[in-house]
Parts: C-alpha cells; sequence; structure tokens
C-alpha cells in the first residue's frame, strides 16, 4: 500500500512539472548551451548572446504547445529584437517540416528527435519556456501555455 502511495505521489509531481529544472538554483545561472542542428538548420545558442533568448521546448502533438503557438508567433512579430528559439522534440522529420509550413512558423526553429536540450534544461513537462537575458544568463522559466503578447509578459521581456 505504501509503495502504491509513494508511486501516486510521484507521478503527480512529475506531471506537475516538479524537476530538476524549475529548481530555484538553477535560475540566475547560465543557461545551459548547446549547439543543435537538424539537417535544415542550426541553432548555436552562444551566437544569441547580447539578445533576450526566449527558448520554447515543443512538440506538433503536444496541444498546449499548438495552443501558445499564435501567440509565441505574434511576440516575434511585437518584439523582433527577441531571439525566439523553439526546439521541437518531434521524431518524424516530415511531420515536423509540414507543420511549419501548415503554421507559418516563422522563428528559428529546429529538431531535437534525441531529445538533448529536453536534458540539458531538465525538461519533463511541455510546453516550457526559458527566459535568457543579453548576458547568457537563465532568468525566468515558464510551465504550460501561456499568452505571450500579454502585458505582464511583454512588459517583464521589454524590461530585460
Amino acid at each position: 500500500m505504501r509503495r502504491l502511495l509513494m508511486s501516486a505521489v510521484f507521478g503527480v509531481l512529475l506531471v506537475a512539472g516538479c524537476d530538476r529544472g524549475s529548481r530555484p538554483g538553477n535560475i540566475d545561472k547560465p543557461a545551459p548551451q548547446f549547439v543543435m542542428g537538424d539537417g535544415t538548420r542550426t541553432v548555436d545558442l552562444s551566437k544569441l548572446r547580447g539578445r533576450v533568448v526566449v527558448l520554447n521546448l515543443w512538440a506538433t502533438w503536444c496541444a498546449p504547445c499548438i495552443e501558445e503557438l499564435p501567440s509565441l508567433l505574434a511576440l516575434q512579430k511585437q518584439m523582433p529584437e527577441l531571439a525566439i528559439v523553439a526546439v521541437s522534440m518531434d521524431q518524424d522529420p516530415d511531420v515536423y517540416k509540414r507543420f511549419l509550413v501548415e503554421h507559418h512558423v516563422d522563428v528559428l526553429t529546429v529538431r531535437d528527435e534525441d531529445q538533448k536540450v529536453n536534458a540539458l534544461y531538465g525538461t519533463v513537462q511541455i510546453p516550457e519556456t526559458y527566459i535568457i537575458d543579453k548576458q547568457g544568463v537563465l532568468r525566468r522559466k515558464f510551465i504550460g501555455a501561456q499568452v505571450w503578447t500579454s502585458p505582464e509578459i511583454t512588459s517583464y521581456l521589454s524590461k530585460m
């Protein structure tokens, strides 16, 4: 009985996003660097130093990811000085490419089929988005779908 209860508690914490990436100790520390290429594009996080980076971890099959996508694309148009980087964990390159075309995705995106970036950041639940300042320091983490053009978020980003 005790084992069953502990398994249930662990499962709830996992689904709720209680993971190593959400620990307060990761905030205000240098963001984990990566270079990720998928044969179509390459993202080198270190080359974005000097810009505020909105690092979004997502997938085409993730309903909350699709829900927040229009506001993420609108944020890039509203605040073009931001570097919005979307890292997809999709396995199928054709599904991924078709999704980008069908949804007019015009932010920098790359497919990470091995989920290396997710592991690097301790991501368990998607969508998960990290805000990295101009000096490359991780400042904030959002778990779940957001309205990226909300006054609260745009005000926060404009002050960085």
